[in-house]
Order: C-alpha cells, then sequence, then structure tokens
C-alpha cells in the first residue's frame, strides 16, 4: 500500500540530526530504509542517503522500480542492477557506489555503525549484511544508530495504525486456528494453521496491506519451553498450547504470546494462569508515562518471585515494537530510560517450568497519556476453545 508521507516522523529524525550537527544520514539496514522512505527492500540490497534538509535519495534494486515508484516517499530513486554483465561485483558495490555520489556534498554524515542485528528484507527473511567496504567509504562518519533508536522508539498516528493492521491479522488468524484447534493435531499443524491464515488473509487485508508474513513458535503442555523450535509433539487437551506469534504487514510488526487449550485446563494451570495474569495486569495497570524501565522490570520479576518462581522468565519481558519486531526500548533492571507516550510496548511475563511445560503471556501495548491501550483484540491468558 502507497501510505501518505509521514511528515510528523521525518521532521523528529531531522531534529534529532540537528542535534548531533548531522548534513546526512546513509542507511541500508532494511527496516532503516522503510522508515525514511516507505520503501520495504525485497533482497535488503537497497539504501537511503538522508539530507537534514532537501529530498532524500531512495538507491533501489532496478526489479523493484515500480515499487519504489508507488509506495516511496521521495522522487529521488537512483536505480542499480542487480546482474550487471561489465561488473562482476556484487550487487551492494553498485549500491555503494551510488550512496558515496549521493553522499559526496555532505561533510557530517551518520552511518549505522553500531547496528547488531536489522530487521529482514521481504522475499526470503534473510538479512544482507555489509562488508567492510562500506564502513571504509565514509571514514568519517559517525554513528547514527542510537539517533535513529531514539527517533524509533515513539510513533506516530500513521505508525500505530500501521502496527494496529499488523495486530488485527494476528488476532484474526487466532481466532482461526481457536476454530480448528485439536487434541493430537501436531505442534507444526497447528503453527501452519496460522501462518497460513496470516499469509493468505492478510495480504490484501481490508485493501491496506500488499504482503502479511507470520512468523510462529509453537508448543503444547510439557513442550512448552522458551527457545525452542516447533516440533511434531501432539496437541494437549488439558494443558495449554502456546503460539508465540509475529505478522510482519508491509514492514511494520506485532508480536504476542496467546494460549490455546481445547479443552478443560488442569488445575495446576489453573493455579498458573492465575498467577501469571496477575502479575501481567498489575505490570500494565502500572505502565504510564515517565514510568522507569527499569523498575518496570523488577516489578514483574519480583512478582513471579513472590508466586513461587524466582528467576523467572529467562527472557527480557519487555521491548518496542515497530518497523521490527524486537526494537528499543527496552526495560531492564540494570538499564535506563523511562516510558513514554506514544511507545508501542510488547510485555511478556513467563514461568517455564523445569523439564517442560509454563506460561506466557504477551500483548502489545499502546503508551497513551493515562495509561496502556491493547492492540490486540485476542484475549489474553489461557483461552479454552
Amino acid at each position: 500500500m502507497s501510505w501518505p508521507r509521514d511528515d510528523a516522523k521525518l521532521d523528529r529524525v531531522r531534529a534529532l540530526m540537528a542535534e548531533e550537527e548531522l548534513d546526512a544520514l546513509v542507511v541500508r539496514a532494511p527496516d532503516n530504509v522503510l522508515y525514511l522512505t516507505n520503501f520495504w527492500p525485497m533482497k535488503g540490497y537497497d539504501a537511503v542517503v538522508f539530507p537534514a534538509q532537501g529530498e532524500p535519495v531512495l538507491i533501489c534494486l532496478e526489479a523493484s522500480a515500480d515499487d519504489a515508484d508507488r509506495a516511496a516517499w521521495t522522487t529521488a530513486v537512483r536505480l542499480f542492477a542487480g546482474y550487471d554483465s561489465s561488473d562482476p561485483r556484487p550487487p551492494t558495490a553498485r549500491t555503494l557506489d551510488l550512496a558515496r555520489a549521493a553522499a559526496a556534498d555532505f561533510e557530517r554524515v551518520g552511518l549505522e555503525l553500531s547496528l547488531g542485528t536489522q530487521a529482514s528484507d521481504r522475499m526470503v527473511g534473510e538479512p544482507t549484511t555489509y562488508t567492510r567496504s562500506w564502513f571504509d567509504a565514509f571514514p568519517g562518519a559517525v554513528d547514527a544508530t542510537s539517533l535513529l533508536a531514539t527517533a524509533r522508539a515513539t510513533k506516530t498516528e500513521q505508525e500505530i495504525e500501521r502496527i494496529g493492521i499488523a495486530n488485527a491479522i494476528a488476532a484474526a488468524a487466532m481466532e482461526h486456528v481457536a476454530r480448528e484447534l485439536r487434541p493430537g493435531m501436531k505442534e507444526s499443524d497447528a503453527a501452519a494453521l496460522w501462518e497460513g491464515f496470516v499469509h493468505a488473509e492478510g495480504t490484501g487485508w481490508e485493501g491496506n496491506v500488499d504482503l502479511a508474513l507470520g512468523y510462529s513458535l509453537v508448543w503444547s503442555g510439557p513442550g512448552i519451553r522458551t527457545f525452542t523450535a516447533t516440533g511434531s509433539r501432539p496437541v494437549q487437551e488439558h494443558e495449554p498450547t502456546l503460539f508465540e506469534i509475529w505478522v510482519c504487514a508491509d514492514g511494520y510488526w506485532c508480536d504476542h504470546t496467546k494460549n490455546l487449550c481445547p479443552g478443560d485446563l488442569s488445575d495446576e494451570y489453573r493455579l498458573l494462569e492465575e498467577q501469571v495474569m496477575s502479575v501481567y495486569t498489575a505490570i500494565t495497570e502500572w505502565c504510564r508515562p515517565g514510568a522507569s524501565l527499569a523498575e518496570l522490570d523488577v516489578r514483574v520479576r519480583s512478582g513471579l518471585a513472590d508466586a513461587g518462581y524466582p528467576g523467572q522468565p529467562s527472557h527480557p519481558i519487555c521491548h518496542g515494537v515497530g518497523a521490527r519486531a524486537h526494537e528499543p526500548p527496552y526495560a531492564h533492571q540494570a538499564g535506563g530510560g523511562t516510558v513514554e507516550e506514544g511507545m508501542v510496548l510488547a510485555i511478556e511475563p513467563g514461568v517455564y517450568w523445569e523439564g517442560g511445560g509454563g506460561l506466557r503471556v504477551e500483548d502489545n501495548f499502546l503508551i497513551t497519556s493515562d495509561g496502556v491501550q491493547k492492540l490486540s483484540s485476542f484475549p489474553d491468558g489461557i483461552v479454552r476453545t
């Protein structure tokens, strides 16, 4: 979909550039290219030179010219060939040539010098990373990674709408799976039901989405463990099947953990659900502008410890969501920062039992002036089907 130019977003970036006295940003991470131009790269070979004043220059693979013409917020598009019969170098070398030329007149340039990871492109989920030549080409560049993270931490109205679309697709897919889930089907069958709905129904969603992709980890009963793959274990009748799920809709994401149980829930899971949901409800009610991100982390972990689960969970419990599924800010008891109006946060307390089993709940919350707004219509806790 071609979204109107988000001037509020671009003005915020330029204001931060002015504070750091940057003449231009030169970025190549697919999520930052999307953020600055609304063009979501197909192969991750593309780049943008974003000046403090004037029109950004999008450097784009020739095969994506029509997509750029339709979606990009700039008319300054420089095309390069994916294959050049006279040039044996990889395509990114031609990207670099064009980026250097477009940035030649700028003195103080910001580069993604400390970018640890990046969102994937929209083709195969195989991020195209940087070679040394990219960094060597701008020897006087300063690190703009923090600037971009700061700009992206609070969302504009358009971004909130786009994240909301991803949330709506994820919820509809969960409703679909809730109708179809049966004891004994494989975890991978349940995952395929969810992912298939996202891709089939999310693409073209209400005329607003060119491409929707779903990613999932699905575990049932004793298979519930963090950082493990979906398997062929059977869906349990009296224990939850946990769906750790992400939807990417034209480059904007949601990140949820939802739980389904096709039968009567066991007593031990009824108690665990009550304990985890008590902590989850308390922290979402507490989470307001100005709240400490460090204290948010402490409160969740202390609440789970008081319920008899010290040291849980073994993963972060709060992070930002936007043009990536996981982006700043992050809540950590040894860190800093505050919750701010306009942030979209994924909050995800969890408990994992020794030997397998447990429960995680997670949704995305928009921080408003007086609290949080849950973005997914699908219920939290364990939904009985």
